[in-house]
């Protein structure tokens, strides 16, 4: 039996009084890791759980599996240190854990549907061993509604307990974005939510040791789960005005950039970028939509905002076609380099990229396609299924259209000058990551299209 649920603050007040406690984070993947490494670093012993043995393996090696700055060097120190062990046994962690976190990512199938089977299998094997007075912590996105039935139904089928009587259970969604997830999970306010009152105590309790940023208590359990819905539901609609505006801009012939800065310089204003969306924002999207079907309600503005957003990657197709004819070029047989394969700048994560699709259209178009990402190594790339060159110079050389998809920081400081020299002229760049200048582009001799930027492609 676990003491967990009858826990005061002063129990677990120090990093010497929570080495009594033992923390499982089932899931370690960029959001679930991240939470295991900060519950090691105030003190608990932390078990990381995950399905997937390379995982696994890589912690046990005291590495983590994908990169995160400063991530590296904790799982390395708390390794060594014995307070982070992994394991792919669910059960064997549950049967000696005070609290179990699961940070399970929730899948969207073709018909673009949630999958709910990596949480209901965890679930399972969690409740085998679950011990009478732990508490369970929900930490992933999730239609409303998800935690108080399929969750809890689980875990109370397999464990033979009840929750809110014999364990806690308790909703907490991570509010953390790749590339400062340690920052963001330790700053940023928390919205927690729980079945009774003691659970949600307990929970706070928990929580607030990791966290310096409010705790947010929430009564009710769906519109926790809302909340972290909403919020990238938010991005996704309003990301969607930003690319209407930008395509706008292109046959109005005003640079969409210089509007949006001079735009947000109004208090009140906050226009997003433009740009192709994917991952967890997408995601959610379409989670939401699924639970509005459920219920009977259209949501009329997110289904419109999430088709004028997959379109994204049809436009980017047409600058594409349009830079090469003014090129005097067609898309059958040319040359492309597409730069950027994260789906987001400035980190190292392919998942959720909508860059293998565009890679497709552009071959069933006739494109040979190779892609270039300087966070990527050509042995990763050519592991996830692309065509790739082992530099830079070797992706630029002879083709005749450069497509940057995503913004780092490193494209805005590519040497045009120099790559001007190894393209087949005339050739094209097309920026979707608006990273280029249009000036310094034409200036080089190159044909320029960017989203957004009709000023430059009239």
């Amino acid at each position: 039996m676990s003491m967990a649920m009858k826990l005061e603050r002063n129990d677990i007040a120090t990093p010497e009084k929570r080495r009594a406690y033992t923390v499982s984070v089932v899931g370690c993947g960029r959001m679930g890791l991240p939470h295991a490494c900060l519950f090691a670093e105030v003190g608990f012993k932390v078990i990381g759980v995950d399905s997937d043995q390379r995982v696994v393996g890589l912690m046990k090696r005291e590495r983590a599996s994908f990169a995160e700055p400063e991530l590296n060097a904790l799982v390395k120190r708390h390794v060594k240190n014995g307070r982070l062990t992994a394991t792919s046994d669910a059960g064997k962690a549950a049967s000696t854990s005070d609290v179990i976190v699961f940070v399970v990512p929730t899948s969207i199938d073709r018909k673009k549907k949630p999958n709910y089977f990596r949480l209901e299998k965890a679930c399972k094997d969690v409740g085998m061993s679950l011990r009478s007075g732990s508490l369970v912590i929900i930490a992933s996105a999730m239609c409303p509604g998800v935690t108080e039935t399929l969750v809890k139904e689980t875990l109370e089928s397999a464990s033979g307990l009840k929750a809110g009587v014999d364990f806690g259970l308790a909703y907490s969604p991570i509010r953390a974005a790749p590339g400062r997830m340690l920052q963001d999970i330790t700053n940023c306010s928390r919205v927690v939510s729980a079945v009774g009152e003691q659970s949600l105590k307990t929970a706070c309790l928990f929580l607030s040791t990791i966290t310096k940023g409010k705790i947010v208590r929430v009564r009710n359990i769906k519109a926790a789960e809302a909340v972290k819905l909403f919020e990238n539901v938010y991005k996704d609609v309003n990301t969607a005005l930003a690319n209407e505006f930008a395509q706008f801009c292109e046959k109005a012939g005003i640079d969409f950039v210089e509007v949006q800065k001079a735009a947000n310089a109004h208090p009140e204003c906050s226009l997003l970028s433009s740009k192709i969306v994917g991952g967890h924002v997408s995601r959610d999207s379409y989670l939401l939509l699924d639970e509005a079907d459920a219920v009977n309600v259209k949501l009329r503005m997110l289904t419109l905002s999430r088709k004028i957003n997959d379109e994204m990657l049809g436009h980017t197709l047409h600058l594409v076609k349009d830079a090469l004819k003014s090129c005097g070029k067609t898309m059958r047989k040319a040359k492309i380099s597409v730069f950027g394969v994260s789906c987001r700048p400035n980190i190292k994560e392919p998942r959720g990229s909508s860059i293998k699709k565009l890679v497709s259209m552009l071959n069933k178009k006739g494109a040979l396609v190779k892609v270039y990402d300087p966070f990527f190594s050509h042995k990763e790339l050519i592991e996830m299924g692309y065509s790739a060159e082992r530099t830079l110079t070797q992706t630029v050389e002879g083709v005749d259209c450069l497509v940057i998809i995503i913004g780092h920081d490193r494209f805005r400081r590519l040497n045009l000058r120099k790559i001007k020299f190894l393209v087949k002229k005339p050739a094209a760049i097309v920026d979707m990551g608006q990273v280029i200048g249009p000036q310094k582009a034409e200036r080089e001799g190159f044909v320029y299209r960017g989203v957004g930027r009709g000023v430059w492609t009239r």
